[in-house]
């Protein structure tokens, strides 16, 4: 299996108490140690690795202008563009097999930490799309001529499309319909395509001023989503992918945030119910468009309530999704990884699209763990290998993110919608979590400090500029 899964009781819970209990100081005190003794034991490691490892017939490829990789490399590398949980469990997956894998990340990445996974390229960026793109056409770039690119982030799937023609003649590049793509990114393309497809939406309109909006007022129903046509902009600009307003003064103010600096919005219906009614649709669709694998699972919560990202999955065979799903990724001519998510209107009982993202998941790690191995299922096809054993475990399983579920638990719990002992009952299982894992524990070690890593870095590009402007004045 390839993701570890383990008994909540004497895992991470207990340890993060005691430290919670000791008081902040002793607690970062604590987990300072810790992570600086893994730290250690994580670098020799890669020492050791690197020092067994032969990979210098990719890394001394003279001609850089052709993707082959030289037979005498049995698995060429793999670089993630993008994406945390999902591509910490992708690099797992991958480099249990062997494969080395490269990530381009965003500044205060887990993944890296993973002894499955070296980052390259730049750490930081304003404009992130552009630095990779900018890195992988780079002569900077050249030892890594040959290898695989798989996108775990929208940012990363903009990169592969933009630059798809000159990113092939030097990389390895799954199958792709850009158009489909550039359909899945923009979520009003999304609907449109789905109501073409006949697949149950929410309603949804599309406006481009506050005078549009005001031509649509009678028709509006509320709760109304605010939903902007490229959510992973939005979401690293705010926080957040959507606003929920719940009146027509409430709307103005979101749009006009959402529209801000160009962006582009539209309006969705609020489905009512719980998150509790989310479910998501995995397949892969080859190049004769035939979907080659079928899975389901559904959210338990997510934090916020109603906006943030799943913090606790558990797979759930839906075949009611099957067929919508795969209407809307015919009709858009989609090839390659698809996730589609819906939510069950309590109203009719009918399962209405919320999103479609081509590329590995938040939840991979719960989809491997189930048998489905994605990221191996890519990888092989790329590199013409044959498909991999993905043997269905038929049992029940969770994937649990303990910190910021005890986060949502909190907050349903001043809503009233959950006690104490209901989430403690909830949780009592076996789990597959997101970062941790016995044999690879440092990611979950530098996710519970990035807090403290962000709060080091500011101080030392306040040091840092407060040393240059003191040398400019002595000068």
């Amino acid at each position: 299996m390839a993701s570890v899964s383990v008994q909540l009781v004497g895992a991470v819970g207990p340890r993060v108490v005691d430290l919670w209990r000791a008081g902040p100081i002793a607690a970062a005190a604590g987990a300072s140690a810790v992570f600086a003794a893994l730290m250690v034991r994580h670098f020799r490691a890669v020492r050791r690795e690197v020092a067994t490892q032969k990979i210098s017939a990719i890394h001394s490829s003279d001609d850089a202008s052709a993707p082959d990789v030289p037979a005498s490399v049995a698995s060429p590398p793999v670089i993630l563009l993008g994406g945390e949980a999902n591509a910490l469990s992708v690099a797992r997956d991958l480099g249990r097999q062997g494969v080395t894998v490269y990530a381009l990340l965003e500044a205060f990445s887990s993944v890296p930490f993973s002894r499955f996974c070296r980052r390259i390229g730049p750490e930081r960026a304003d404009d992130y799309e552009q630095a990779w793109a900018d890195f992988l056409l780079s002569e900077q770039a050249k030892p890594y001529h040959g290898a695989v690119l798989l996108a775990c982030s929208d940012a990363g799937i903009l990169v592969l499309l933009r630059h798809r023609e000159a990113l092939q003649r030097l990389y390895r590049l799954d199958l792709c319909n850009p158009t489909a793509q550039m359909i899945m990114l923009d979520k009003l393309e999304t609907y449109r395509c789905a109501t073409a497809a006949g697949v149950v939406t929410p309603h949804f309109w599309a406006a481009r001023t506050v005078e549009q909006i005001e031509a649509i007022r009678d028709e509006l129903v509320y709760p109304l989503l605010v939903k902007p046509r490229l959510s992973h902009v939005f979401d690293n600009r705010y926080g957040r992918k959507h606003i929920i307003v719940e009146g027509y003064d409430e709307l103005l103010e979101a749009f006009k945030l959402a529209t801000a600096d160009g962006m582009e919005a539209l309006l969705v219906e609020l489905i009512p119910g719980g998150d509790d009614h989310l479910c998501s649709y995995f397949t892969y669709i080859d190049e004769r468009g035939t979907p080659l694998v079928h899975f389901t699972k559904a959210v338990i919560r997510r934090y916020p309530a109603g906006m943030g990202g799943a913090t606790y999955h558990i797979t759930r065979w839906i075949p009611e999704l099957i067929a919508p799903s795969n209407r809307l990724l015919d009709q858009a001519g989609l090839r390659g990884l698809a996730n589609i998510e819906f939510k069950l209107d309590p109203r009719d009982r009918q399962y209405k699209l919320i999103e479609c993202n081509a590329r590995f998941a938040a939840s991979n790690a719960l989809v491997s763990a189930a048998g489905v191995k994605l990221a191996e299922l890519v990888y092989n096809r790329i590199t013409n290998r044959p498909p991999p054993a993905m043997p269905r475990t038929g049992r029940t399983l969770r994937q649990w993110d303990p910190i910021r579920d005890f986060s949502a638990f909190r907050e349903l719990r001043r809503m009233g919608q959950i006690t104490f002992g209901q989430w403690l009952r909830s949780v009592a299982h076996p789990q597959t979590f997101q970062f941790f894992e016995w044999r690879d524990p440092m990611p979950a070690v530098a996710r519970l400090l990035k807090p403290i890593r962000r709060r080091i870095s500011t101080y030392l590009q306040k040091r840092r500029r407060f040393n240059a402007d003191i040398q400019d004045t002595a000068s």
